[in-house]
C-alpha cells in the first residue's frame, strides 16, 4: 500500500512538470514557420502584444494573412494596431470542435483589449456565433454588429493552452482606433496629472525633456518618480548635484526602447538607460514577482506603480521612489534637509540637449495576465452576407530583429517541479 502511494506521488510530480512545461509558449516562434502570417507576426513584435500573449496560460490568437493585415494597418498608428491585435486575442481556448459546438450557438468571450481598461462596457469582448452553412463568425460586442471575420482554418493547437486560428478579416468597431498619440501628448502635463510634478519641473529646468522628445521616435520608456518619492526618508539631497550630474540622474530614469510593463517582466540582465556609457555603467535591472515589477539600481529597488502612457513606441510609468544610480550615490550621500527634498537647483543652467543614444538591443520579454472579465453570451444572430472583400496584397514589413521569448515563469516552474519529482523518486521508490 505504501509503495503504491509513493509511486502515485512520483507520477503526480512528473505530470505536474509536463503540464507546467506545456503552458510555456512563444507565439512569434510559432508563426515564423508560416510566411503567410509574417506581417501579422512582425506587428506582434513591434507592439509587444506577443509578450502579453506569451504570458497567458490559456489563450486563442486569431491571425490574419498578409493581405488582410496590410489592409488593416495601412492608415493606422502603432497604438491603434496594438488595440486591433489585442481584440483578436481571446482569453479562452477555442479549437475547431469548440467553435462548432457553442452552447446556444453563440457566446461572448473576453479579449486582451478588455484588460487594458480602455474598453467601454463590453467592447473588449468578441461575439462568436455559429452561422448558416457551417461557418463561424466573429464580431464586436456592439449591438447589431456585423460578422466581419469568419473562421478559416486552424494553424496550431496546444490543448488547452494555446490555439492559433486563421480568420478572414480583422474585428473592429467605432472608437477602437482612437488611441492617444505620444507625438501629440504634452509630456509635462501628463506627468503633472499623474502626480509627478517635481519630476516634470526637473526635466524642464534641466533641459532633459528635449532628450526625451528626441528619443520618442525610436523608442522611449520613462520611469517618473511620484511627488511622494521626493519626500522619502533618507533620499540624498539632490540640490547638491552639479548640473551635469542632475542631467545624468534624469537620463537614468529613461530607457532608449519601448518597454510596457508586460515586456519589463521578461527582461533579463542589465538594461541600458539614456545615461548609460557602456560596460554596464548606469544600467538598470528588473525584478518581477507575479504582477509586481520593480527597477533595481544596485543600491535600491523602486516599484513600477502605474502606467500613464502606453503608445508604441513610448511608455511612461510612475515609480514609487527616485532611481539612484550607484555611480552617483554609491558613496553614502548626505540626506536632504527636512522640507527641502529634491527642489530644483535655483542656479542650475539648462545644458544642451543630449541626443538620445541608439536604441538598446531588444530583450526577450513576458507578461502576467490580469483577471478575466465575464459577460453573458450574446443572442444568436442571423447570418449576413459572409463573402469578405478581397484584401489588397501589401509589402511585408521587415521582420522584427528580436524573437519574443517563451514564458520564463512556466519553464522555471516546470524545472522546479521536475526536480521535486526526481527527489521524490530517489527517496521514496
Amino acid at each position: 500500500m505504501a509503495a503504491a502511494y509513493r509511486r502515485l506521488l512520483f507520477l503526480l510530480a512528473l505530470s505536474l512538470a509536463a503540464v507546467s512545461a506545456a503552458r510555456a509558449h512563444n507565439i512569434t516562434a510559432i508563426l515564423e514557420g508560416y510566411s503567410e502570417y509574417s506581417l501579422y507576426n512582425s506587428y506582434l513584435s513591434q507592439t509587444k502584444v506577443c509578450d502579453e500573449i506569451n504570458s497567458r496560460s490559456t489563450v486563442t490568437s486569431l491571425v490574419l494573412t498578409n493581405g488582410a493585415m496590410s489592409s488593416l494597418v495601412s492608415n493606422l498608428s502603432l497604438a491603434d494596431v496594438k488595440n486591433a491585435l489585442r481584440l483578436l486575442t481571446l482569453l479562452d481556448y477555442y479549437d475547431p470542435k469548440k467553435l462548432h459546438s457553442l452552447h446556444g450557438g453563440s457566446e461572448l468571450t473576453t479579449t486582451l483589449y478588455q484588460t487594458t481598461g480602455d474598453a467601454s462596457g463590453d467592447m473588449g469582448h468578441v461575439n462568436i456565433t455559429n452561422l448558416r452553412g457551417g461557418k463561424v463568425g466573429f464580431a464586436s460586442a456592439q449591438p447589431g454588429a456585423k460578422f466581419q471575420a469568419t473562421y478559416t482554418k486552424s494553424v496550431k493547437e496546444e490543448p488547452y493552452n494555446l490555439s492559433v486560428l486563421e480568420v478572414s478579416d480583422p474585428i473592429t468597431f467605432p472608437g477602437l482606433f482612437t488611441a492617444a498619440s505620444a507625438a501629440s501628448t504634452n509630456l509635462t502635463a501628463l506627468l503633472e496629472k499623474a502626480g509627478c510634478k517635481r519630476f516634470a519641473a526637473l526635466i524642464v529646468s534641466s533641459g532633459v525633456i528635449k532628450t526625451y522628445q528626441a528619443a520618442m521616435d525610436k523608442g522611449l520608456t520613462l520611469f517618473a518618480p511620484t511627488d511622494d518619492a521626493f519626500h522619502a526618508k533618507g533620499l540624498p539631497d539632490l540640490t547638491k548635484l552639479t548640473a551635469a550630474d542632475l542631467v545624468t540622474l534624469l537620463e537614468y530614469h529613461a530607457l532608449p526602447q519601448y518597454a510596457p510593463k508586460a515586456s519589463l517582466k521578461t527582461i533579463r540582465g542589465g538594461i541600458p538607460t539614456l545615461a548609460s556609457t557602456g560596460k554596464g555603467k548606469y544600467d538598470l535591472s528588473v525584478v518581477a514577482r507575479g504582477d509586481d515589477v520593480s527597477m533595481d539600481t544596485g543600491m535600491d529597488k523602486s516599484r513600477v506603480a502605474s502606467t500613464v502612457l502606453d503608445d508604441t513606441p513610448v511608455a511612461v510609468h510612475t515609480v514609487d521612489s527616485v532611481l539612484l544610480p550607484r555611480e552617483l550615490f554609491g558613496g553614502a550621500p548626505s540626506p536632504a534637509p527636512a522640507g527641502a527634498a529634491a527642489d530644483t537647483p535655483a542656479s542650475a543652467p539648462a545644458p544642451e540637449a543630449a541626443s538620445a543614444p541608439a536604441p538598446a538591443p531588444k530583450q526577450h520579454e513576458k507578461k502576467k495576465p490580469k483577471g478575466k472579465s465575464h459577460s453573458p453570451p450574446a443572442p444568436p444572430a442571423d447570418s449576413p452576407d459572409m463573402a469578405p472583400a478581397d484584401a489588397p496584397e501589401g509589402d511585408e514589413a521587415d521582420k522584427a530583429d528580436d524573437k519574443s521569448g517563451a514564458v520564463a515563469v512556466g519553464t522555471s516552474f516546470a524545472a522546479m517541479v521536475a526536480s521535486v519529482a526526481a527527489l521524490v523518486g530517489a527517496s521514496l521508490l
